[in-house]
Parts: structure tokens; sequence; C-alpha cells
């Protein structure tokens, strides 16, 4: 079944493209038509894209790796936001930290360095700096939250990216093909889709457009999730099970033996040969 329909993306106006002059002849097999110097994106592709899309996220997530959501653009980064938080995973919305991908162990130093400053701080640490420097601490905390602080839990490179507008997150989708990462990506028709593993060809400039998309494929990691929670119970069970028929099955090999060694014949003693008479 498939997670959208062709109504459900047309309300949300997934099907605005760019205007004619703006667009990428690449896009050509997405694009249905042109009304009024508009292309219009077709979406009965967008629909299959988007299950294509979400059975690859959820194969991901069952495998209890990360995947990065990134989106720059201030009318859809609280959405983007919003649903990567509800399935707990990573996600970039201020400005993209260059070299984020390619030199991520720099990244996590500034993270380790977030994390330094709050422990100094909890533990009164800066209580006899002056107005000044903690001015100055503060402020570079708050930056490094607004930059950072919503990949404070990514400890290795992440599985996959998860980019609104391709052509504005160039430098991200760059990083990624660069590592080999797979790039899942709302692309419009101004956009090339050439470098993006998995194409979702709609508008990526209004909320709406996003979120639906957005809805379907953060629900398919959210299966995805508890597929793996559940594999796990049942691992967790299946060990449990076995251990107490480990338990269970040693007294009966000890009752058996005790049984095997009250059975068996007792060894008889050596009889001592008599010693012949001394010679008189």
């Amino acid at each position: 079944m498939a997670r959208t329909n062709f109504d459900m993306l047309l309300q949300a106006g997934c099907h605005f493209g760019h205007l004619k002059r703006k667009w990428n002849p690449a896009m050509a097999p997405y694009i249905y038509t042109e009304r009024n110097g508009i292309h219009i994106i077709d979406l009965h592709k967008t629909v299959v894209k988007i299950d294509d899309a979400a059975e690859a996220l959820k194969a991901i997530a069952r495998q209890g790796k990360k995947i990065l959501f990134v989106g720059t653009k201030k009318q859809t980064k609280e959405v983007i936001a919003e649903k990567a938080t509800s399935v707990n995973m990573p996600y970039v919305i201020e400005r993209w930290p260059g070299g984020m991908l390619t030199n991520f162990p720099t990244i996590r130093k500034a993270v380790k360095k977030m994390a330094n400053i709050d422990k100094l701080m909890n533990d009164g640490t800066f209580g006899n700096l002056s107005k000044r420097e903690l001015l100055q601490v503060t402020r570079q905390r708050a930056k490094l939250e607004k930059n950072l602080g919503s990949i404070a839990d990514l400890t290795r490179l992440p599985s996959a990216l998860f980019v609104v507008d391709v052509m504005k997150e160039n430098i991200a989708v760059r990083e990624a093909n660069r590592l080999g990462i797979p790039v899942f990506g709302v692309v419009d028709t101004n956009s090339d889709p050439k470098n993006i593993d998995f194409v979702i060809p709609a508008n990526d400039d209004a909320k709406d457009s996003v979120e639906v998309i957005l809805n379907a494929c953060c629900a398919a990691i959210a299966e995805g999730l508890e597929e793996r929670k559940a594999e796990k119970a049942d691992e967790k069970a299946a060990e449990a099970q076995s251990e107490a028929d480990a338990e269970e099955a040693a007294p009966k090999r000890t009752r058996r033996a005790r049984k095997n060694d009250a059975e068996a014949p007792a060894a008889e003693a050596p009889v001592a040969e008599e010693e012949a008479p001394a010679a008189e």
C-alpha cells in the first residue's frame, strides 16, 4: 500500500515546480507539463519515489543506523526539526558547517567542547570569572548549541542524508557523495538529480509539501525502529529461554551421574599374598 497518494500530494502543493526559464533539463523525466510559465511535477512518479525512499529509510533504521536530516530554508526548517526529533534522528537546520562529514573528528571536538563548558558551569569552575569572560563563554556556548546542538548525539558518521532542496544544500550533498553516503533528496525542477541516490521530485519551498513527504518517510523510519526493538526483545527472550533450559538440564545430568556412580560395581581390593615362612 502506498504511503501517500496523488490527492494528498496535490493538496499539499507538491506539484508546483519553478519557473520554466529556471528549470534543469535533467529533471525533464519528472515534469508533467507547463502552465503559466511554471513547470508542473508528475505526482504519480512522486508517489512511487516516496515509497521507494521510505522503504530504504525503513531498512536503514531497522539496522540501528542514523539518518541526518538537512534543510536550512527558513520556511521548512521547523518542520524538519520536528519530524527528525520525533524519530530521534539528528538534523541540521542552521548553516551547514563545512567539512561536517569529511572532517567529522573536528566537528566532534566542537561538540565535546560544548559539553565541557556545561560541565564547568555546573561544577562552579566558572564562578571566579569576570562578567566579561563569563559573557564570552556563554555566547560561545550559545553559538555551538545553535549550530551543533542537534547533532550532539551523532557519535559517528550518519548512514544516510535526507536533504530538502539539494541545490541549496549542495555542499552537504558533495560531502556525502565523496564519502559514499547515500542521499535522499526532495528535488525541485531547478535542481540536478544526478548526485541524489533517492530522488523525490516535489516542491521544496512550501512547508506543506515538505511536511507531507516527511510524514511518510518518518513513519517508515518509526516502523523500522519498532521492528528493531521487537527483534531485540525476541533475541533477549530466546537467550533467556536458552539459559533456563541449560539450568534445568544441569540437575538432571547431575542426578544421572550420581545414579551411574551408584550402579557401578565396587572395585575389588587386591588380596595380599601370604609371606613364605622364613628358612630356619
